[in-house]
């Protein structure tokens, strides 16, 4: 069985990879049981802090396990949006697009461009450094969308067949309102 060459994963993060490296990737006859710990290996080189990465949900965000035990979102950079279980998008910068003007900066041509009575188009950014994380276009007045709440657990177990020590049911449950809940009632 081939294994994935580790400098093959880091062109593949980095998007240099050939388009011949890429294919031969893909069309592998059996798939390196090895591949996803080199993936995440790859990827705990490219940041400059030490918590362990257990999924990349993003180009510049991570789901990583402190050394207390706690799963957060955490950007390249080191900004952590906390528990991974609510929606980092609550704890990004957000610039709202909602005038022709504003929207037109982002869409060409003019004629391509959504109606903004229908639709706003939300930018997330890192409060650490700036990078963008996520675009949205939704209608005026919609949720944050929650995009991303893997079971890790599930994962670990079932796809990787390497279980994840702190294991347990309540980690695969969305808490996001209990953030929103709270800025109801007046907390931080």
């Amino acid at each position: 069985m081939a294994k994935v060459d580790k400098g093959l994963v880091e062109q593949l993060i980095e998007g240099t990879i050939s388009r011949e490296d890429a294919r031969s990737l893909l069309k592998m006859d059996q798939k390196d049981p090895e591949r996803f710990w080199t993936y995440l290996e790859a990827l705990q080189e490219r940041v400059s802090w030490d918590d362990t990465i257990l999924l990349r949900i993003t180009d510049h965000l991570y789901i990583v396990r402190k050394d207390g035990g706690a799963r957060v979102v955490k950007c390249d950079c080191g900004q952590e949006f906390g528990d991974y279980r609510v929606n980092w998008k609550l704890g990004a910068l957000i610039r709202l697009r909602e005038t022709p003007e504003e929207i037109q900066e982002v869409y060409y041509p003019a004629q391509a461009c959504p109606d903004p009575e229908w639709v706003v188009i939300r930018e997330f950014y890192c409060p650490g450094c700036a990078a963008q994380l996520a675009v949205e276009v939704v209608p005026p007045g919609y949720p944050i969308v929650f995009e991303m709440l893997p079971d890790l657990d599930r994962f670990y177990q079932d796809y990787v067949d390497r279980p994840l020590s702190d294991a347990k049911p309540d980690w695969y449950q969305d808490r996001t309102h209990e953030v929103t809940a709270g800025w109801a009632k007046g907390e931080a």
